[in-house]
C-alpha cells in the first residue's frame, strides 16, 4: 500500500500480516460499500457482528481457552487499523466489545462468568458494553454518583445513569462500575454484569450527533436495580479496575487512528492523480505535494509509534503514559489529516461517497473520548515533571 512507506511489512511476523490482510479484505468487501448510507442513516450495521465474530476480531488479544484468537498485541491493534479504516464506529464496536467488555471480565471475572460470557461474546452472540462515563463525570471518573448498596443477603441494589454509552442500546450485557458501600470488606469502585432486561435497567439512545454516526451511542439509566451477588466481578477494586480497561482501550485506538488517516490520505492520493485542473492532475502542483508529503510523513510516525508501544505491550514492559502518548499523538495527527485530506478533495469532499469527511467527523470524537487530548497532555505532564496538574 501506498503508506508503508518504510516498509512496515518488514517488521510484522507472517501471521500479523496474515491477520492484517484478512481483515482488510474484510473491510474492502463488506465495510466500506455500505458504510457511508449507514453513517448517512445514522445507525450501526449491526449485520456485520456475526461476520465479525467468525473474523476473530472480539477480544482477539484474550485467551484461546475462552473463545478468543489469542493473538499478540500488534496483530490486535492492525486489526482496530484496518477496521478504523473501514469507519470509527466499526472499530469502537470491536474495542468496547473486546477492551472494555470482554477484558474486565477476563481481568476481573469469576472462572464461572469468563466461561459463561466470554467464548459468546467472542462469537459476536453476545454484544457488551461498559458503564463508566456519567453525565456530570467523565474527565473526573472518581467523582461518580452511580451506587450499588450491598444488601444483608449479599445482593446488591444499582442506581445512577452512564452518558455516552458505545453499544449501549444494542448490548445484552453492560459492565458497570459504581462506588459501594455497606460491608467494609467492600471497596470503592466495583465492576458489576447487569444484563439488560433487569427490571430498572433502561437506556435511550443519543440523538443529534454529527459524528461517529454509524454508532450506537446511548443512555444507560439504573433505578433500584436488583442484582444477584454473582453480578460483582470479584477482583474489581477501586479506580484502577476500570482504569486498566481503559488503557486497553487507548492502545486499540491508536493504531485505529493511524488506519483512518491512512485512509483519507489515500483517498487524497488518488483524487490528486486524477482530478485534472488547468490541464494537469493536481498532483502536480506545489501546494497538493507538500500536503501530501506531511500527511505521509505524519503517517509513518504513528505507524512506528504504535508498532514499537505493541511490541512493549507483548514484552509486558509498556505503560499507561506511554499508551497516552500514543492515543494523543495519533488521533492528533489522523484529525489533521482528515481536514486536509477534505480540503484537497474541494467540494467533492463533503460527500458521502468519498471518506475524509465521515473520518474527520468520527475523529473528533475520537479526539475526546477515552481521555481527552488536553487530559493526555495532563497525564503526560505528570510523568515528566512529578506534579500533579489535575487538581
Amino acid at each position: 500500500m501506498t503508506t508503508d512507506f518504510f516498509d512496515i511489512d518488514s517488521a510484522l511476523s507472517e501471521e500479523e500480516r496474515a491477520v492484517r490482510d484478512s481483515v482488510r479484505r474484510f473491510v474492502d468487501e463488506r465495510v466500506l460499500p455500505i458504510i457511508g448510507q449507514h453513517y448517512i442513516d445514522g445507525h450501526f450495521p449491526l449485520e456485520l457482528v456475526p461476520e465479525l465474530g467468525k473474523l476473530g476480531v472480539f477480544g482477539a488479544n484474550l485467551p484461546e481457552e475462552y473463545g478468543c484468537a489469542g493473538l499478540n498485541n500488534v496483530a490486535y491493534g492492525l486489526i482496530m487499523q484496518e477496521l478504523e479504516r473501514g469507519d470509527s464506529g466499526v472499530r469502537s464496536f470491536a474495542s468496547v466489545q473486546g477492551a472494555l467488555a470482554m477484558y474486565p471480565i477476563y481481568a476481573f471475572g469469576s472462572e464461572e462468568q469468563k466461561r459463561r460470557y466470554l467464548p459468546k461474546m467472542a462469537a459476536g452472540e453476545i454484544i457488551g458494553c461498559f458503564g463508566l462515563t456519567e453525565p456530570d463525570y467523565g474527565s473526573n471518573p472518581s467523582g461518580m454518583i452511580t451506587m450499588a448498596r450491598r444488601q444483608a443477603d449479599g445482593t446488591w441494589i444499582l442506581n445512577g445513569a452512564k452518558m455516552w454509552i458505545t453499544n449501549g442500546s444494542t448490548a445484552q450485557i453492560a459492565v458497570v462500575w459504581a462506588k459501594t458501600d455497606g460491608d467494609p470488606e467492600d471497596k470503592s469502585i466495583r465492576g458489576f454484569i447487569v444484563p439488560r432486561g433487569t427490571r430498572g435497567f433502561t437506556s435511550k439512545d443519543q440523538k443529534g450527533k454529527l459524528s461517529l454516526r454509524a454508532s450506537d451511542t446511548s443512555e444507560l439509566v439504573f433505578q433500584d436495580v436488583h442484582l444477584p451477588a454473582d453480578a460483582l466481578l470479584p477482583e474489581s477494586g477501586g479506580l484502577k479496575s476500570p482504569l486498566m480497561c481503559l488503557t486497553q482501550a487507548r492502545y486499540g485506538i491508536a493504531w485505529g487512528a493511524v488506519g483512518a488517516a491512512m485512509a483519507c490520505y489515500e483517498e487524497a492520493l488518488s483524487y490528486a492523480k486524477t482530478r485534472v485542473m488547468f490541464d494537469k492532475p493536481i498532483a502536480g502542483f506545489q501546494i497538493q505535494q507538500v500536503r501530501l508529503a506531511e500527511m505521509l510523513t505524519e503517517i509513518v510516525k504513528g505507524q512506528l509509534v504504535s508498532l514499537h508501544l505493541g511490541r512493549l505491550k507483548d514484552a509486558g514492559r509498556y505503560t499507561p503514559q506511554q499508551v497516552s502518548l500514543a492515543k494523543r499523538n495519533n488521533v492528533s495527527m489522523a484529525t489533521d489529516i482528515a481536514r486536509e485530506a477534505r480540503r484537497l478533495l474541494g467540494a467533492n469532499g463533503i460527500l458521502a461517497e468519498y471518506a475524509a469527511m465521515r473520518h474527520m467527523a468520527n475523529l473528533e470524537s475520537v479526539y475526546t473520548y477515552e481521555g481527552t487530548h488536553d487530559v493526555h497532555s495532563l497525564i503526560l505532564g505528570q510523568a515528566v515533571t512529578g506534579i500533579n496538574a489535575f487538581k
